[in-house]
């Protein structure tokens, strides 16, 4: 790991001042998000952002070949106690969590550190190849990865068994999907409802992974309850929780939140 931080110190020179890898994506998305902060201020979360996403880059690498040891030395989990309570119950879980952080560590790691199976929906990749590779490495300490298409496939399939079922919580709908709109970083937002949908349908409850960055290679993952009852939510009461809860994690440090993503990208059409 300190030989692949010695090279992503020197990527992130490139990456930002050479290359300038969606730079302007990222500047638009901060300055949209923060209007309140000076330029200067925004310049400053780019810089370290950009320093960080070198990093997660090569810690993604580490991926294939980090060992169980170390890989549960690097993150570590605080009450996941609160999950296995209604595992020890024989009852099912849902989480979600956001592209901060090293999302992809964290989801790793559930496969080492729960009792029950852990299923992972995920976006597939374009490329087949790439994306049959990496769901192996994803899945190499136990869970499964589930495309988003078969989600309720799958949740059929293993209705009767303790399990966690884990979204990413801030991915954009498709173009022609986007049939809700909140207020998320100061931004118009189309919102997935597919974690509500659910939850709402089999009242499982639902945990945020709060993901903070400890230093480098080092992370902390919170299990918070936010939903015990979801049966007895109104309707988009979920979806709005889960992306307040994700929009204060930002503002509190927002230097390891994706902002190279093309977040806003679909545009609410007013009729």
């Amino acid at each position: 790991m300190q030989l692949l931080y010695l090279i992503s110190a020197m990527c992130y020179y490139i990456l930002y001042y050479v290359v300038g890898y969606r730079k302007n994506v990222v500047r638009e998305n901060l300055v949209n998000s923060f209007p309140e902060k000076s330029l200067k201020e925004i310049i400053v979360i780019e810089k370290e952002f950009f320093m960080y996403l070198s990093d997660l880059t090569f810690e993604i690498v580490k991926m294939a070949s980090i060992s169980e040891k170390e890989l549960k030395k690097r993150v570590k989990f605080t009450n996941l106690h609160l999950i296995e309570a209604y595992f020890k119950k024989g009852e099912s879980v849902l989480a979600c969590t956001g592209h901060y952080g090293n999302w992809e560590w964290g989801m790793m790691s559930l496969g080492l550190n729960l009792s029950e199976k852990a299923y992972v929906i995920y976006k597939p990749l374009n490329n087949g190849i790439f994306d049959d590779w990496f769901l192996k490495i994803r899945s190499k300490f136990g869970n499964t990865g589930v495309p988003m298409r078969q989600t309720l496939r799958m949740l059929t399939s293993v209705k009767n068994e303790p399990s966690m079922f884990c979204f990413a919580s801030d991915q954009s709908p498709v173009r022609g999907e986007s049939h809700y709109w909140i207020d998320f970083l100061n931004q118009d937002t189309a919102a997935l409802l597919g974690l509500e949908k659910i939850a709402v349908q089999t009242n499982r409850p639902i945990f945020y992974f709060k993901l903070k960055y400890i230093k480098r290679g080092y992370y902390e993952v919170d299990c918070v309850p936010i939903c015990p009852k979801p049966e007895e939510t109104e309707k988009h009461e979920i979806t709005d929780t889960h992306f307040e809860f994700l929009e204060d994690i930002i503002k509190e440090e927002p230097s390891y939140w994706l902002w190279s993503h093309r977040r806003w990208k679909n545009k609410r059409e007013y009729v």
